[in-house]
């Protein structure tokens, strides 16, 4: 299920007369070995069990080799060492094995000091990543506040009996908070109202949701979003920061389980993206539902390896 990283993946262009200016990620990116400077830590979560069982179009188990290609050709001004620590695979029914594993390795990437970067996969990865840093943050000395802020078209708290899916992860991180008597802190910027039922309205109201319509998300309406961004994270210690390709409009992002009719501009999604991570509370980061068999001519892939490398950067 986990597999360590395929450095074969990184390949690019060469650009000899520049020397070390003209490095690319390809020529910079590590396998991770324990005992590394800090640095940020790639991780993939090939898997589209839940994207399936959610009735979505399956391929976003492609995701994470497909953004690794485009970030390898990327010039390289990164100011900290970049790790590729592999892959955790889903096979079948597998999805809350596969979610527990990659749990698992971001923690412990976590504890070897790294920044935790996930390429997915479905937006089941959420579940997964929330309950990694959820991992670490319970045994610190003082438990932090965790918040997860998802720029996404869909609220992903779908109701659900056994298995959860990519419409479950956040009503599960609801219920585990509720278990071990935490806080759930959740904001979703980019809610598109014709994809979210009212029962899903009426649980995030139930919820303590935070959350902003795509039509309020224009880039002359950038102030207010960032307002009410910046109370959500003025009530966290940290962040989680999950980002579902769809909340981009389907020109911008095809590859996509469910495009996108309106969505939101890149521009505002990347200065929403700077306002998190000047906070510095930023301690996690995911990329969900790039699913590369619905792509065009690498646009999906482009713009969430832009987004990765913006996360990225320091």
């Amino acid at each position: 299920m986990y597999k360590a990283a395929q450095m074969s993946l990184w390949q690019g262009r060469l650009d000899e007369v520049e020397g070390e200016l003209g490095c690319r990620w390809y020529q910079k990116v590590q396998p991770y070995q324990p005992e590394q400077p800090e640095g940020v830590a790639i991780l993939g979560f090939a898997s589209d069990e839940g994207v399936k069982r959610n009735l979505g179009r399956v391929g976003a188990k492609a995701g994470p080799a497909a953004i690794r290609k485009v970030l390898a050709n990327q010039a390289w001004h990164m100011a900290k060492p970049v790790y590729d620590a592999g892959d955790v695979s889903c096979d079948d029914e597998a999805l809350l094995t596969a979610q527990q594993e990659l749990a698992e390795q971001i923690d412990r990437v976590m504890q070897d000091g790294h920044f935790p970067l996930v390429l997915g996969g479905g937006h089941e990865i959420g579940f997964a990543s929330w309950q990694g840093i959820n991992r670490f943050a319970q045994r610190q000395a003082q438990s932090p506040r965790v918040g997860i802020v998802n720029l996404d078209a869909h609220f992903d708290l779908r109701d659900y009996s056994e298995k959860g899916s990519s419409g479950t992860p956040f009503k599960q991180v609801a219920e585990q908070c509720d278990e071990q008597g935490t806080e759930f802190l959740y904001c979703c910027l980019g809610v598109a109202e014709g994809a979210n039922t009212p029962a899903l309205f009426q649980r995030a109201d139930r919820l303590n949701v935070s959350y902003r319509l795509d039509e309020d998300m224009g880039v002359a309406q950038l102030s207010q979003t960032q307002q009410q961004l910046a109370e959500f994270i003025e009530r966290c210690d940290w962040i989680y920061l999950t980002i579902d390709i769809d909340v981009l409009p389907a020109a911008v992002a095809p590859g996509v389980s469910a495009p996108a009719a309106r969505g939101v501009e890149l521009e505002v999604v990347e200065a929403l993206v700077k306002q998190i991570k000047a906070s510095g509370k930023l301690r996690l980061a995911d990329l969900a539902e790039l699913n590369p068999e619905l792509d065009i001519d690498q646009h999906t892939a482009r713009t969430a390896a832009r987004l990765a490398y913006l996360i990225a950067r320091a």
